[in-house]
């Protein structure tokens, strides 16, 4: 049922600041190197089923979209809108749902996903009876191509294994990096101990990897233009033999159904990067063999075979309370492992999105007792509990991620429960002005109006700590608990309740509801991307409310530029048409010049018209294009449409308003979500 009271909005929404295929045999072993192919170590003990350091809830939010965030337009069906289409068969779950696009399984397959320990069903759930797969897919071995370096000016000798982190740092000269004195630090204290200290080289500043950057690009060079004058049976031959090679890695077999793997490579050696300003970039990725990986696989199945003669897996597990099918430990943050799960059109990861979804819609259904018991707890005589409501007030009306204590050797990011005390400062008579870096180091700069109980409780909050010990600016502004106790405090209000439902359910409401609002007022006559507009702006909203903000892309100037000229080619022809219109009216032919000819073509004025309605129709388009792109470079849509807006609000609305659904979602998102596709237009979140 909907809502028509703004408690149902999040506050950033309501009040303005004051301005300030199927399996294929195992590949067979390939030849390496012999240090590649020692005998395994004895196994260590498996990682704990719970992760030494807790984890938050939003830990593994905003997934990687798994492809293009622009949905291409295209012919066929996918130009009629949903709600024209035949529907699909319901499932036996009573959930209706359209079989998964036959795109989905073309999808672009990502790197493993990071997590901080193996996922785990309920107590006692068996997920699946039988599981079978090929396991991981290996990066090839590196291969030296002798090109060497100069130190101090001269030419260095380096061995296989020395070359190859040099050509790391090498390939990375035309980026940032290198003028990134973390990035530099952190790579010349791996590249030193991967020399030795009897190397001749000692300094990173007397090194000039030159030589070994032109290599790559020249290189680089020869395969565009190789692949820019192969012939279109060279192309499919490459891509064939390509597919050929990952055919067997794509699929694995759960209680004997064909299901979609998403991530079954393992990430070759590399320099980390991380995202923001990690303190971590710059170290050296080492390679994964084997020996480091553990699999899981139902009893009596075939064991995955590997291209590593003498090595065995670290672990071969048969575990049935778990989804995923490999996972091995994050070479760089010894806490973190990579996980291989099965791609999201897969059953388990739509039934978890569904759940997911609802849990949002239950909290809907009980924000109002929540508020009324945070409001309450402002008032309480334990700091803690007073803490603990102000908390609940942010992650309920900012959509706050949940934040937890950071090492010193990671991103010094901030969410709610890790808010400093000079993140806040106090603009009378009752705002707070935020201003912090959040995930992925990306800064968040909001001022809010706020209750007047919520504005004293902070003023004290910076002021003294739970024991009456003055605070200093860089002291936590909530002391008295942390993200894990302010879990479990969501949990005992209401089942499953975490800081990710709080963030979902305010995107989601927030999506439904300026859907809503657009509707009444959008000129029935609207062209399908006027309303596509419509939606990107809501998105937008929901974006900035989540801070899923971006830099400017490197190539959005140029893009802007190539729309620009375009643009006025486009009415330098319609000016044109004007002309010929002007002559067909007055009866006189339109002399051309073709191929240095010259002749006179009779006009038809009708012909003319529609001529120029079409070209109109073609520039009003673009324009609106190039006005949302300007609109939308700051904002990655893409994490919210992925992870938090409900997609039964997007279908729902694409239906009531004849947009079809790919105008929205892009092949991979039509995939992740074929649960949804038979959502009624009246839905309401």
């Amino acid at each position: 049922m909907s809502s028509d009271s703004e408690d149902d909005l999040p506050l950033a929404r309501r009040v303005v600041a004051p301005s300030n295929g199927a399996s294929a045999k195992p590949e067979a072993s390939r030849s390496v190197p012999q240090a590649a192919q020692r005998a395994a170590p004895p196994k260590a003990k498996p990682p704990p089923k719970r992760p030494a350091k807790a984890a938050t809830s939003d830990d593994d939010d905003d997934e990687e979209s798994d492809g293009s965030e622009e949905s291409s337009d295209s012919e066929g069906s996918d130009d009629v809108p949903l709600s024209q289409r035949v529907r699909a068969r319901p499932t036996a779950s009573g959930q209706k749902r359209a079989s998964s696009s036959s795109a989905a399984s073309k999808r672009t397959v990502k790197k493993a996903r990071a997590s901080t320990g193996p996922l785990k069903a309920a107590k006692g759930q068996v997920m699946w009876k039988t599981l079978r797969h090929c396991g991981v897919m290996f990066p090839p071995e590196y291969e030296p191509h002798g090109v060497k370096m100069l130190y101090d000016g001269k030419p260095i000798d380096l061995t296989p294994e020395e070359e190859e982190v040099a050509s790391m740092y090498a390939s990375m000269l035309h980026s940032d990096y290198p003028n990134k004195p973390t990035f530099v630090k952190n790579f010349w204290d791996g590249f030193r101990e991967v020399l030795g200290p009897k190397h001749v080289i000692k300094s990173l500043e007397k090194c000039d990897f030159t030589p070994i950057h032109n290599y790559f690009e020249a290189e680089r060079e020869k395969k565009k233009e190789k692949m820019k004058h192969a012939t279109k049976e060279e192309k499919e031959a490459i891509k064939a033999e390509k597919e050929a090679t990952e055919a067997k890695y794509k699929v694995a077999y759960v209680d004997g159904k064909v299901e979609q793997v998403g991530n079954f490579r393992v990430e070759p050696p590399g320099l980390f990067r991380g995202r923001g300003e990690h303190p971590k970039m710059g170290r050296i990725k080492k390679r994964v063999y084997p020996r480091d990986v553990t699999i899981n696989i139902g009893k009596g199945e075939p064991i995955p075979e590997h291209p590593y003669p003498g090595q065995t897996w670290k672990e071969v597990r048969h575990d049935q309370t778990v989804t995923w099918l490999a996972f091995w430990k994050d070479t760089i943050n010894d806490r973190e492992y990579k996980y291989v799960f099965l791609a999201a059109t897969s059953s388990f990861k739509a039934d978890s999105d569904m759940a997911k979804y609802e849990k949002a819609r239950k909290l809907k259904g009980l924000i109002g007792k929540i508020r009324k018991n945070y409001e309450d707890d402002w008032s309480s005589k334990s700091l803690v509990k007073r803490q603990m409501a102000v908390a609940l007030y942010f992650l309920d009306k900012l959509a706050l991620r949940a934040g937890h204590e950071k090492d010193e050797d990671e991103a010094d990011t901030v969410g709610c429960c890790t808010l400093k005390c000079n993140n806040i400062d106090l603009v009378p008579p009752n705002f707070l002005k935020f201003d912090f870096l959040g995930k992925d180091s990306i800064r968040y700069e909001n001022t809010v109006e706020v209750h007047e109980k919520v504005y004293a409780a902070v003023e004290k909050f910076r002021k003294m700590d739970q024991h009456g010990k003055k605070k200093e600016p860089g002291d936590l502004l909530f002391d008295g608990f942390d993200a894990t106790a302010l879990n479990k405090e969501l949990k005992s209000i209401m089942d499953g309740l975490s800081v990710k439902v709080f963030r979902t359910y305010n995107a989601s409401i927030t999506l439904d509801k300026l859907l809503r609002d657009q509707e009444p007022s959008r000129d029935v006559s609207a062209t399908v991307d006027e309303r596509k507009a419509d939606y990107d702006r809501a998105n937008k909203e929901v974006a900035i409310l989540c801070n899923h903000q971006r830099s400017v892309p490197k190539a959005h100037e140029d893009q802007v530029e190539k729309m620009e000229a375009k643009l006025k080619e486009m009415n330098d022809e319609l000016a044109e048409l004007e002309d010929d219109l002007r002559l067909a009216l007055k009866g006189k032919p339109k002399k051309v010049d073709k191929d240095g000819v010259k002749k006179e073509v009779t006009l038809n004025a009708d012909s003319v018209r529609n001529k120029i309605a079409r070209k109109k129709e073609a520039i009003q388009k673009k324009q609106l294009q190039a006005a949302v792109k300007e609109d939308l470079k700051m904002v990655a849509l893409g994490t919210s449409k992925i992870n938090y807006m409900d997609p039964r609000i997007t279908i729902a609305w694409c239906k009531r308003n004849d947009v079809p659904i790919e105008k929205i979602f892009n092949k991979s998102l039509l995939g992740k979500f074929s649960w949804a596709m038979e959502t009624e237009p009246d839905f309401v979140f």
